[in-house]
Order: structure tokens, then sequence, then C-alpha cells
């Protein structure tokens, strides 16, 4: 399963992977990272080794989701997309893929299956009530 993210103007699209997503989270939390800072980051959720974050780094550089810029020996890299539109592409791709693109089905589904604190009810009411037309 890949992300597919459309970058800005001139730019081509981006799938990013469920491996690739991982570091991404970890960029996008430190607006700007070295590679011994992802693979610090990954250490205790990962059994990565070096050479698999810096071949996950090299290949966002290559796809255009992260910049690299030299910093003496090393390299900092920068997201080129933002969270939110990587977190938005997937839920559509989502919705697509599970519910044949029913963005509504999706909502009843997850309405039916979580546990939800009352003042999450509430939001919810409330913000279909700010869907529902006006008569």
């Amino acid at each position: 399963m890949a992300t597919l993210v459309v970058t800005g103007p001139g730019m081509s699209e981006v799938r990013i992977s469920a491996a690739e997503w991982r570091v991404m989270e970890v960029v996008w939390g430190r607006k700007a990272a070295t590679a011994a800072e992802v693979i610090a980051a990954l250490a205790g959720s990962s059994r990565w080794g070096s050479r698999t974050v810096r071949t996950l780094l090299a290949r966002l550089v290559a796809k255009g989701a992260l910049a690299a810029a030299a910093d003496g020996n090393r390299y900092v890299y920068r997201p080129r997309v933002t969270r939110d539109r990587c977190v938005r592409e997937e839920s559509r791709s989502f919705v697509r893929r599970v519910f044949a693109g029913d963005t509504a089905e999706l909502l009843v589904h997850f309405l039916r299956e979580a546990d939800l604190p009352p003042e999450r009810v509430d939001e919810l009411r409330r913000l279909l009530d700010e869907k529902r037309p006006q008569r």
C-alpha cells in the first residue's frame, strides 16, 4: 500500500510506501533531520539498520518527497510535501479502495465500531449539522 501525493507545480506524483511513511514522520516531526537523527529516532521502533534508513531517505529524495542539503560531511533532509497533504491523499485512497469512494459508508462504519467519549460525539454531531444543507 502506498500513499499517492501530488506535489507542486511542474513536479510529478509521489508514492510513499509504509516504510517511507515512517521515515517521513520523523522528518515532519523535526522539520529537518540528518540521517543519524532519523536512524536514532527509529531505533526503538524498528529493526532497520542504518543502511536501510539511508536507502529509504535516498528513495524519498529521488521521489521528490524530501530535499537533501549538504551540511559539512552530512546531509540535512527536509520535507518537500506536507504531512497534511499526505494524510489527505492517503485518506482519499483508503476511501476509494475500501469503501468504493463512499465517504458516508466509511463514517457509518467507524461510528458503529468506535467507542467514543461524549465530547467527541458532540463534536461529530456539530460537524454533521454544519454539513447539513440549509433549507
